[in-house]
């Protein structure tokens, strides 16, 4: 994908968001059940707005010693098009700044998947998508990507003790898979209107 295109898809994003209106109805409440057998309501329990708390590491993939950066602020879920896709609205800060991010994520009906593709603002690059689903209540994504010009598999994941708690992490691992180092964790609570 090239820059101008991920600029254009980027603006289409941000009209979205703008044009985006919670759907009516409930979303699903149940932290392991899907609304529909095929996957794509999996995220139904999501829409709405959470308080975040965040873990990023500051230097992945480095071998020197981990040093966390820690932020708050709020997630909000919107949903799009009958739901079968969603976008993510992030923003938190912290003593050692801000992150302001988009998460689209778009349901594929053949492959019965989700593709997650990332928007940090301060460069308004798309990163490559990570692919997966839920199983027994816990989302799994994967996908490749490179970190400091060298190739990476990512590993996203997501878990839900609870209805209004959900916990978030990303993992990079520069050997195939093998092994995989947490750089992302965050854990975000429902804040009820």
């Amino acid at each position: 994908m090239t820059v101008p295109y991920r600029r254009i898809l980027l603006a289409g994003l941000s009209a979205l968001i703008l044009l985006a209106t919670a759907a009516s109805g409930d979303a699903a409440t149940s932290p392991t059940s899907s609304a529909t057998a095929d996957g794509q309501r999996d995220f139904d329990w999501e829409v709405g707005t959470w308080r975040s708390t965040v873990r990023v590491l500051a230097e992945p993939l480095s071998g020197t010693p981990d040093e966390w950066l820690r932020f708050t602020g709020t997630s909000v879920v919107k949903p799009l098009l009958d739901r079968r896709a969603n976008v993510l609205e992030f923003q938190v800060s912290g003593p050692n700044g801000r992150i302001d991010a988009l998460n689209l994520r778009l349901y594929e009906p053949q492959a019965q998947r989700w593709s997650l593709t990332f928007v940090n603002m301060r460069d308004g690059l798309l990163t490559p998508a990570v692919y997966g689903g839920f199983r027994d209540g816990t989302g799994e994504f994967f996908g490749d990507d490179q970190y400091d010009g060298r190739p990476i598999k990512v590993r996203f994941r997501i878990f839900r003790p609870s209805v209004d708690e959900a916990r978030f992490e990303q993992a990079f691992s520069a050997d195939g898979g093998t092994t995989w180092e947490t750089n992302w964790s965050a854990v975000d609570r429902r804040i009820r209107r």
